[in-house]
């Protein structure tokens, strides 16, 4: 059960950003971590930490301006599944859970936030400074709770997600506000 709140929670975090929770987990787990990952042992440690650096300081820079969150969110639209599972697979390595679970529950959720992203991100035509800021900070802080407080960090997972479909029924009835507002 903790390996899969874990998972939750270092999910969650690539649903909000992709480069920077794969650098604090590389950070935290040694760079030795990536050898064992399917897609990112082939690529050389040292290569990869330079892209991961570079991705992490594009997307805390970038997300800062309305363009640069048009840029990301297309990108992570594309790979927050990718990184959700590979995030899923680094923090519950050490569980009796199996791989495909974890790999299906970490892409999913990842995708499902970052869908719910952009989604705000058109309903409110681009979004506010702070709430950039306050993703920021919850990625690093679930990426953080994944290794040291898996529980607590899987109940903040499950409460976005929680939002998430919160956030679909909103926009669920609204879209058939308008709907209702155009055919009397």
């Amino acid at each position: 059960m903790i390996g899969i709140l874990a998972t939750l929670s270092a999910s969650a975090a690539a649903g909000m950003r992709i480069g920077i929770p794969l650098l604090i987990i590389s950070l935290l787990r040694g760079i030795n971590l990536w050898s064992e990952m399917p897609i990112l042992s082939r690529i050389s440690p040292p290569i990869l930490l330079g892209c991961l650096i570079s991705w992490s300081l594009v997307e805390l820079l970038a997300s800062k301006r309305l363009w640069g969150q048009r840029f990301l969110q297309l990108i992570q639209l594309l790979l927050s599944p990718l990184v959700g599972a590979i995030m899923g697979l680094a923090v519950a390595a050490a569980t009796e859970t199996p791989n495909w679970l974890i790999v299906l529950i970490g892409g999913s959720l990842a995708l499902v936030l970052q869908l719910v992203q952009v989604g705000w991100f058109y309903r409110l035509r681009g979004l506010p400074l702070w709430a950039v800021f306050l993703q920021d900070i919850l990625c690093i802080a679930l990426v953080l709770f994944a290794f040291d407080a898996p529980w607590q960090g899987g109940l903040i997972a499950l409460l976005l997600l929680w939002f998430a479909v919160r956030s679909a029924k909103q926009w669920y009835d609204w879209y058939r506000q308008g709907r209702a507002y155009l055919n009397p």
